[in-house]
């Protein structure tokens, strides 16, 4: 049985060898990311279907626990849009206070993983399986914010794809062309505002220093602030977040238990699965990105499932909602040259500040221009380029990608990847058979044939062997099988080998097999097959086997 892994936080080591030198790039760098969090956590928590102040203290709950508790130097945690859709269906479908026990319940889940040092096996997850359920989850978060940005009004959207079109046809009458107007230019600032790792390390010029200046603001922010005066100052009829949810609380919420049943745990296993195992792809490849644009120590996967199960745990206690590692706030960090988890905590903590001073100022941002900051989010979230590179990759590849891309749009994330990873494993199992073969050898000596297996003989190849024996020549009176490019062999190919002995006994011929390596050797041993083919059919060499015959 494998030993647990070892919880041993990374800012631990980070902070043996603290320097006041590389506080102050953390400090900077952890207030940037605070005040790019802020109008993302709103908006995802509204996007959400939850109340904005849940989106603001999972990224304060969570983001401070995922940094102080993490295996990455550099990773923000807190709530992202790749669980807009999954939270607004789960919130649907079971409740808010069933998405919070969900959310603990993955957590625990997220812990065991790291206990049991899996964190590795979200590595395996084919490429195309995360680039499907990737765009179809950008799809579907840019098409639920159409209520927003159009103005329409909608009390409550449904969670499948098809319910919310019919919907959104049903009130297209109540359009309204300002909440269009400021939406739109919400997305077309933040797409157009100067990105501070964009800007030249040493700018020359009043213009160049001024646009590296500005671009240390987030586009977001100054979206949503533009829009909320525009939205003031010219009385626009449009919803914000005051009309809808009220003001913000300027305080914490009370830790509170959530009501949990053994009745209720056992409906919930579908979100609690969904939850961590998005949470888990989310966080490790974030880790994975950070590690390349940075020049800290890798990321432990399995302390970052451990940290992140921790944070998903107790962010539901204060009403939060479920929490990973972001690209867009852990890039930002590492841009404005955060070096250690102290960043992330500084983030957390600027996020607390700014709830605790200017809460009631949140109330008046528009819901057009969080949707229209959401349509960014979706646009750079997806792998757009992958769609057009598609007729490159085999039909294999192809059949993947679009069938988890469509199966997430129009069901969930869940069934998108039980069916991908189902298609995956039956072209592994179908290209993995293919490359099994037998060759006749050209210099067989009379009365012996004599065929090489090359690949692997398993489950998915042992077709190939089933009328070895009906297809010999009438003289032929023994059968010599060199194995020596047979690299694997399982039960079902150990079943098949003996089959073919007893098939070739019944005719009055012998089976022989010569060249095996150490894992086909051991399972002929244990599975019986040598003892049944005694010293006779089994030689080290197909030389043995040649010296003996002539012998």
């Amino acid at each position: 049985m494998p030993t647990l892994h070892r919880f041993r936080p990374r800012s631990l080591d980070l902070l043996r060898s603290y320097s006041r030198e590389r506080f102050i790039h953390d400090l900077g760098a952890g207030l940037t990311v605070g005040i790019v969090a802020l109008p993302l956590a709103l908006a995802f928590a509204i996007g959400s279907g939850v109340k904005p102040e849940q989106g603001l203290v999972t990224a304060i709950v969570a983001g401070f626990l995922i940094s102080l508790l993490g295996g990455s130097s550099v990773q923000i945690g807190g709530p992202a849009g790749a669980f807009i859709v999954i939270v607004y269906g789960i919130v649907q479908r079971y409740g808010l206070a069933n998405l919070l026990i969900a959310t603990m319940l993955a957590g625990l889940l997220l812990m065991l993983l790291g206990a049991l040092r899996l964190g590795a096996l979200v590595r395996y997850i084919p490429v195309s399986i995360v680039i499907g359920f990737t765009n179809g989850i950008a799809v579907l978060i840019g098409f639920a914010q159409l209520r927003d940005l159009l103005g329409l009004q909608i009390h409550e959207m449904p969670a499948d794809f098809f319910g919310q079109l019919q919907l959104l046809s049903s009130h297209a009458a109540s359009f309204k062309p300002q909440a269009l107007a400021l939406g739109l230019g919400a997305a077309a600032l933040v797409a157009l505002w100067p990105k501070s790792y964009a800007m030249p390390v040493n700018a020359q010029g009043w213009r160049a220093k001024s646009l590296r200046l500005v671009a240390h603001l987030p586009g977001t922010l100054v979206a949503l602030l533009l829009a909320g005066l525009a939205a003031y100052a010219f009385s626009l009829p449009v919803d914000t977040i005051g009309s809808r949810f009220g003001a913000l609380p300027r305080s914490l919420p009370p830790l509170a238990w959530p009501a949990l049943s053994w009745q209720g745990a056992q409906g919930l296993v579908m979100p609690t699965l969904t939850i961590a195992l998005l949470g888990a792809i989310e966080s490790l490849l974030c880790a994975r990105v950070a590690d390349g644009m940075s020049d800290q120590a890798r990321h432990d996967p399995n302390q970052e499932l451990m940290a992140q199960g921790i944070a998903n745990l107790v962010a539901p206690l204060f009403g939060g909602i479920p929490a990973t590692g972001t690209i867009a706030r852990t890039v930002t960090n590492i841009r404005a040259g955060g070096t250690s988890p102290v960043a992330g905590m500084v983030h957390a903590a600027a996020l607390l500040l700014i709830v605790l001073v200017a809460a009631p100022l949140a109330a008046h941002i528009p819901l057009a221009a969080l949707a229209g900051v959401l349509l960014m989010v979706a646009w750079n979230m997806g792998e757009w380029h992958e769609f057009a590179r598609l007729r490159r990759f085999s039909p294999q590849y192809r059949t993947i990608l679009v069938g988890t891309f469509v199966l997430t749009v129009v069901f969930d994330l869940t069934v998108a990847v039980e069916v991908g990873l189902v298609l995956a494993c039956l072209f592994f199992i179908y290209r993995m058979s293919s490359l099994f073969r037998t060759e006749l050898q050209s210099d067989s000596p009379p009365g012996s044939q004599v065929l090489s297996l090359r690949g692997a003989l398993f489950f998915g190849a042992v077709g190939k062997l089933e009328r070895l024996s009906d297809g010999l020549p009438s003289d032929c009176r023994e059968l010599v099988l060199d194995a020596r490019q047979l690299f694997a062999l399982d039960t079902s190919g150990l079943d098949a080998l003996t089959q073919l002995h007893r098939d070739l006994a019944r005719q009055g011929r012998s089976l022989v097999l010569c060249g095996l390596a150490d894992q086909p050797a051991s399972l002929v041993q244990r599975g019986g097959l040598a003892e049944q083919l005694g010293k006779a059919g089994l030689f080290g060499t197909l030389d043995d086997w040649r010296a003996a015959r002539d012998g």
